[in-house]
């Protein structure tokens, strides 16, 4: 992708390329006028000097007639070359290249000029008699074009580089960043979008804030009443009767996990740094999950990852939670290495969501509409993906050779490939 600065930049040189094409046809196409006035020329003087066929001293005398009132150096050549008269220091023949009725060029430390007799006789004159304005209107826009080129880069690289600051500042807040904020520099248009981005990236951080902390609070403030109702069960043990108090026992249960996943995504959320980064043996984590849970088996390749052993348990417990939640068993479970990377494949011998549930399994609170189990809070995956990418990977659904989903999780290996 070409960077804005570099399209400014050429369009710029592009404009300037294009002025002076403009300005080389104009005088292209004035040339013939300039020629006609160059043959005009030619002729004038041609009639003020001697004839062709007059003695030198004749032509000498018309020549000083001619270059009465210049200051300058003026020879008059024959046509094959040969000096006929000259004032002052007489010139060089300016050679075939220059048999045009006007001529210029440098030269000798001066810039000389030409005009062609329609006899064929040639006068150079130390001072420009036409084509220097042409000459020099060139130089004058090659020079004006270089100026220009050179000048308007860093403007421009100035330019877009508050663009690029900007841009870094949102892609800073939209990686979670909620303090990134941009310097406001000038007072322009780009000044007034910074300063427009800072006052958006404040609310957002302050809507955030307060979104968590009520979440939060919230979740804590669940566990009060939670306690009271495991203590009022406690004490209905005697009257109650075994399935009611099995009912209430199992409600209780739910609520409290439901909190500690709230808790766990809110922290998860606020916390955008790893509170603990330990070297993992992958495997050996898996199996000791695996062994909490009947009918699953286990196979893979020990793989060391970085990342919190707190977390990384949580992310495989709750794969194998819905498994057994909403799956047929056995549960499989294998660890392998693909890349850079350690993969994490769960999978059952029940059907799975359908593909077009993929995504939105990993949406906090979705619920399958056609789960023979509704019990879960759907909580469980969205975790599963928070951790997954805290840890520098990912969580997705696919769909195994057999037609049954599996989920994988993604996470980088120390190990390497």
């Amino acid at each position: 992708m070409l960077r804005l600065y570099l399209r400014f930049y050429l369009a710029l040189l592009a404009s300037l390329a294009l002025l002076g094409l403009a300005s080389a046809l104009l005088l292209h196409f004035a040339g013939g006028p300039m020629e006609q006035a160059g043959a005009t020329v030619g002729k004038l003087v041609e009639n003020v000097l001697a004839p062709i066929d007059s003695p030198p001293a004749e032509q000498q005398a018309a020549l000083q007639k001619v270059a009465a009132g210049l200051d300058a150096n003026v020879t008059l050549f024959s046509a094959d070359g040969a000096v006929i008269a000259a004032i002052g220091r007489p010139l060089p023949a300016p050679g075939e290249r220059h048999d045009h009725p006007f001529s210029f060029w440098h030269g000798h430390g001066s810039a000389t000029s030409s005009v062609r007799l329609p006899d064929g006789r040639l006068v150079v004159a130390s001072v420009p008699v036409g084509a220097a304005a042409r000459i020099n209107f060139h130089l004058l826009l090659i020079g004006a074009a270089l100026i220009i080129g050179i000048v308007a880069f860093p403007i421009v690289r100035q330019l877009t580089g508050r663009l690029e600051r900007l841009q870094r500042g949102v892609d800073s807040l939209g990686g979670g960043d909620l303090a990134a904020r941009v310097a406001v520099e000038g007072r322009d248009e780009i000044a007034s979008l910074a300063a427009s981005f800072n006052r958006a990236a404040g609310q957002i951080e302050r809507l955030i804030l307060a979104n968590r902390s009520l979440l939060a609070n919230a979740s804590h403030e669940l566990r009060t009443p939670l306690a009271r109702i495991r203590l009022a069960v406690e004490l209905l043990k005697q009257n109650a009767d075994p399935k009611t108090k099995a009912g209430l026992e199992q409600d209780i249960a739910e609520l409290d996990e439901l909190v500690a996943e709230i808790l766990l995504a809110s922290r998860l959320d606020t916390v955008t740094h790893h509170e603990v980064r330990e070297e993992i043996d992958l495997l050996a984590l898996a199996a000791e999950e695996c062994a909490r849970y009947d009918e699953v088996h286990l196979e893979g390749v020990n793989l060391k990852v970085q990342g919190d052993p707190r977390l990384l348990r949580r992310l495989l417990r709750n794969l194998l939670e819905n498994a057994r939640r909403h799956g047929i068993p056995p549960t499989e479970v294998r660890v392998q290495r693909e890349g850079g990377f350690a993969l994490i494949r769960v999978w059952d011998n029940g059907p799975g969501p359908a593909p077009a549930e993929f995504d939105q399994l990993f949406t906090p609170f979705y619920r399958r509409r056609d789960s023979q189990n509704n019990t879960g809070n759907g909580l469980g995956l969205s975790l599963v993906r928070q951790i997954a990418r805290r840890h520098g990977g990912d969580a997705r659904c696919a769909t195994m050779d057999e037609q049954r989903s599996c989920f994988i999780v993604t996470l980088p290996s120390g190990d390497g490939a």
